[in-house]
């Protein structure tokens, strides 16, 4: 299949072209004909040219606007920055209020419906000398007063 389709692309090329470009009769032409003739094809090849350049040009300078076009978009991107915040001091009647809408009617009282919590009071033991205390609890304190006494 792909060497049909050669070949078909091979005769439609040489289709097109014999009907774009005729066949150069050569045989039997003066020399000036033949400058002529020249002169003519050198002319359809500048025009040619002109027409390849103008289209590169426009190719070029596309290319270069695209370019432009899409790092100001990657700047844009990048650029993009969040405002800062304002702190707004607001009280919780009016921010029920704001959120939904005149339904509110009753002020509502946040602090009479929190639970009440009691605070258990911490026993402290006090502590007043640490060496009061590493006597008693290494069962000394009867010893010492026995080597108290004997001095």
């Amino acid at each position: 299949m792909l060497e049909k389709e050669k070949e078909e692309k091979k005769l439609e090329r040489e289709a097109t072209l014999g009907e774009r470009v005729p066949l150069l009769q050569l045989s039997g032409l003066s020399m000036q004909d033949l400058q002529a003739l020249c002169k003519d094809l050198h002319h359809k090849i500048d025009v040619v040219d002109e027409e390849r350049y103008d289209i590169d040009a426009k190719v070029t300078k596309n290319y270069k606007e695209i370019h432009n076009l899409s790092q100001k978009i990657f700047e844009l991107k990048g650029k993009m920055k969040r405002p800062a915040l304002k702190r707004v001091k607001i009280s919780a009647d009016a921010m029920l209020g704001a959120l939904l809408g005149s339904k509110v009617k009753e002020s509502v009282d946040f602090k009479a419906n929190l639970k009440t919590v009691k605070k258990e009071e911490e026993k402290k033991e006090e502590v007043t000398d640490w060496r009061k205390n590493v006597e008693a609890m290494s069962g000394m304190e009867g010893r010492k007063k026995l080597f108290n006494a004997g001095q």
